[in-house]
């Protein structure tokens, strides 16, 4: 499996593009810009299958309409923010992007618990790691050794929790109960930044020392 970064919007929040030899392809997060979306997946004559969401924040939800409607493929996201998706106060457009609301339409499908997902070829878990949003969950890619872990870590660092529905405390349990026990070799694909593994976040991370 393939995968390619587009740094979007002003706040250059990571969609993931995963992709099969095949064509077939997986969209984590996409924040904004769908044109350059569009435009990336068309180069590389790829077949979009589903939109993954990590969480609903709206510098990772400005182009799901978009995208969705272009190749006629269904978002998943968790149910702890199904309702964020179309709510401006909720996603935080209201508070961040003034005159500008993002909103985007229902769902079509709810993730309600950790579980193990398989989409047109692509196996991987869901976990759920709550703290910088409550519905915030990870996509670990066993076979592969990735996990697009959202806005929950990042490298040498960890998401802010000083936004509606975030917990501090709860961030760091995430972090340290279910990714920092996948293999040391994994490697993470976070919200914001460049990617990293977990075995360098466990040794150099300031933010987890002393948990």
């Amino acid at each position: 499996m393939n995968w390619f970064p587009l740094p979007l919007g002003p706040l250059q929040t990571n969609c993931y593009i995963l992709s099969q030899k095949d064509g077939s392809s997986l969209i984590i997060d996409p924040g904004e810009e769908p044109n350059k979306i569009i435009q990336y997946i068309s180069s590389k004559k790829l077949y979009p299958k589903a939109i993954l969401l990590t969480h609903a924040h709206f510098d990772h939800i400005g182009a799901v309409d978009a995208i969705r409607e272009k190749y006629g493929i269904s978002v998943y996201i968790h149910k702890q923010e199904e309702k964020w998706l179309s709510d401006p106060a909720l996603n935080g457009s209201q508070l961040f992007l003034p005159g500008q609301q993002i909103k985007a339409k229902k769902a079509d499908y709810v993730i309600t618990n950790e579980k193990s997902m398989e989409i047109e070829g692509f196996t991987f878990e869901v976990f759920e790691t709550p703290g910088h949003s409550p519905g915030s969950i990870s996509f670990y890619f066993n076979q592969e050794g990735i996990v697009a872990s959202g806005d929950a870590l990042f490298q040498a660092s960890i998401g802010r929790t000083d936004l509606p529905g975030g917990n501090h405390d709860q961030l760091l349990e995430s972090i340290h109960k279910k990714l920092l026990v996948l293999p040391e070799e994994t490697l993470v694909l976070p919200g914001h930044g460049p990617a990293t593994t977990i075995g360098q976040e466990m040794d150099s991370n300031p933010f987890l020392n002393g948990f």
